[in-house]
């Protein structure tokens, strides 16, 4: 199965669309969803991004499967965002929030799975060069964004090789003994990519 942020290859016609119209379309969804507060619409928009995963050439327990896998390493983020909103809104605004959140996320991971990082990129790219005017480096951007989205997938993976560390210590419960190890290991791997950026020049 692909980790969130990770290409997967494909002629849907999903796959064939360019990336600067995926990223708009991923733009104006984030935008809608702060306009969203019925659960129907929630549950439209929901539909919607799970409709995008059956286009993109995958059947619909398939698609619900995909889905799950890439809002997995985000749950605790999500129930946390419910409960606070449960606690002061009411169950239908956390259900509205954690259901707007949740569409987002899914839409973001379809276009990393249909579209190469590389192609993202040169958009984001594009669109901030004038900023160069003002002495920031489009390039430079760019390299920090892919940088970023190639970072989920690691983190992602030592999120799950902690958790089975701690499921074989007995450990599964508690949040101490995943958070640490967890720091640690992405700080350790943050260094070794610092390393390799300082070994290639790209350090100042």
């Amino acid at each position: 199965m692909t980790e969130m942020g990770l290409y997967r290859p494909g002629r849907s016609v999903v796959h064939r669309l360019p990336a600067g119209p995926k990223l708009a379309a991923l733009v104006l969804f984030g935008i809608g969803t702060v306009l969203l507060d019925h659960l129907w619409q929630v549950g439209i928009a929901l539909l919607v991004v799970l409709f995008g995963y059956r286009v993109a050439g995958t059947s619909l327990p398939a698609a619900l499967h995909t889905a799950w896998f890439q809002v997995r390493p985000l749950w605790w983020m999500l129930a946390a965002i419910g409960v606070f909103h449960a606690v002061t809104a009411g169950w239908q605004a956390a259900v509205t929030v954690v259901g707007s959140l949740l569409g987002l996320i899914l839409l973001a991971a379809l276009v990393t799975l249909t579209t190469r990082t590389i192609e993202l990129v040169d958009v984001v790219v594009r669109v901030i060069r004038p900023v160069r005017r003002i002495g920031i480096d489009p390039e430079r951007v760019g390299l920090l964004l892919t940088l970023g989205i190639r970072a989920v997938p690691v983190v992602a993976n030592l999120a799950g090789q902690v958790r089975d560390a701690q499921r074989a210590r007995g450990l599964a419960t508690s949040v101490r003994a995943f958070a640490v190890p967890l720091v640690v290991r992405a700080l350790r791997h943050a260094d070794r990519m610092g390393e390799a950026l300082a070994a290639r020049g790209v350090d100042d």
